[in-house]
């Protein structure tokens, strides 16, 4: 393993009786990232979180840290960190003993917990707050007591378990920030369970989207959300346009294709290793349309009609037909780039996007494959 990992899954797999929770997983994370495990329930992310922790144990495979096997380490020999979604919190504690309970549990000198305790609080932000109870504490703040007293014992790895998931949506997004400026700061090596898209492309460096017990895709957030490698991955990421298409034609790095449903034809970059003839799906995110009222051409310019429209502040959302074989499309539109009435039910409007924008999705790997990514 390379001297740059903190954290190292070696081939870690877990059944539950008949019930297989995580498949043959393989996966380094170099010092200092921050990991995101995305992946609906039932995915494997909290069973891969609690192997790490030492909750669970793996059936197979081995957990390292700074290059030694902790995979037999009982949770309090592990040098991690967790915080939890409800926070765990003892409420007849003071703030200031709640973040020494972890340093008391390592028989710390007392002469050093206080000035451990002080420096914890400030790095959070809640400094004077010591003598304070849970209950006395908002939302926000109770999460940054959690991550104080996870940061104070000095841990090689951070644990977080949907730490955000307790928050109403402002001030989870506004604590999306704040944790990633305070691991970015502290430089320590982190992995996030979250089922929340946003929560992941927002706080991560890596992305390891998991389905079924198995690692579908691991990237950086850009390339995930932007070169899905399949359905399931384009879909889960945000809204996507997933198209049927066959194709006509592969040449110089570009592949000309028919829709199915219509013949329009499109072009986009090819993919490597597939023969001509294939039928295949690509994915366009809503974003990338391009909307115009008036006529456009070029390639991937189509009219289109409209099949509705609603209002979400940042964007219009339009529901489309391709008026050549009627494809389903969604397409999201500036406020700015619209008028009064131009998509209103039954107008005709024009939709254009650039080849790179069209992806070629794969097929996911078959239920026993392991499929393993590294970084670092």
């Amino acid at each position: 393993m390379s001297h740059a990992a903190d954290l190292e899954l070696d081939g870690i797999s877990k059944s539950f009786g008949s019930t297989v929770a995580l498949r043959p997983l393989r996966l380094t994370v170099p010092h200092g990232e921050l990991v995101a495990l995305l992946g609906p329930s039932g995915c494997g992310k909290t069973t891969t979180l609690r192997i790490i922790a030492g909750f669970e144990r793996a059936d197979t495979g081995r957990v390292l840290v700074g290059g030694s096997d902790i995979s037999r380490l009982p949770p309090n020999r592990r040098q991690l960190g967790m915080v939890f979604q409800n926070y765990s919190l003892f409420p007849h504690m003071t703030i200031a003993e709640n973040v020494a309970f972890g340093l008391k549990m390592a028989r710390t000198p007392q002469s050093q917990i206080a000035e451990k305790v002080a420096r914890a609080l400030a790095t959070v932000r809640l400094a004077g707050m010591d003598e304070r109870y849970p209950n006395q504490l908002s939302g926000g703040q109770q999460q940054r007591v959690a991550l104080a007293r996870s940061l104070v014992t000095n841990p090689r790895v951070l644990l977080l378990d949907e730490p955000l998931g307790a928050l109403d949506k402002n001030l989870r997004e506004s604590m999306q920030f704040e944790l990633r400026q305070l691991q970015q700061t502290l430089g320590i090596t982190t992995v996030l369970v979250t089922h929340d898209q946003e929560e992941a492309l927002t706080m991560s460096d890596h992305v390891a989207v998991m389905r079924d017990g198995k690692l579908v895709q691991f990237g950086p957030p850009s390339e995930v959300y932007h070169r899905p490698m399949s359905r399931f991955v384009a879909e889960f990421l945000g809204a996507a346009n997933v198209i049927e298409v066959a194709k006509l034609r592969h040449a110089d790095g570009r592949l000309e294709a028919r829709v199915v449903r219509g013949g329009a034809t499109i072009e986009t970059l090819a993919p490597a290793g597939k023969s001509s003839g294939d039928r295949l799906e690509i994915a366009v995110r809503p974003e990338s349309i391009s909307v115009s009222m008036t006529p456009l051409e070029g390639i991937n310019s189509f009219a289109a009609v409209v099949t509705g429209h609603v209002f979400r502040g940042t964007h219009h959302a339009v529901q489309v037909e391709l008026s050549q074989g009627g494809q389903e499309l969604l397409a999201y539109v500036p406020p700015r780039d619209v008028l009064p009435g131009q998509l209103d039910t039954g107008s005709t409007i024009w939709l254009r996007w650039r080849p790179q924008d069209a992806v070629v999705l794969g097929a996911e790997a078959e239920s026993g494959d392991i499929q393993a990514w590294r970084t670092g």
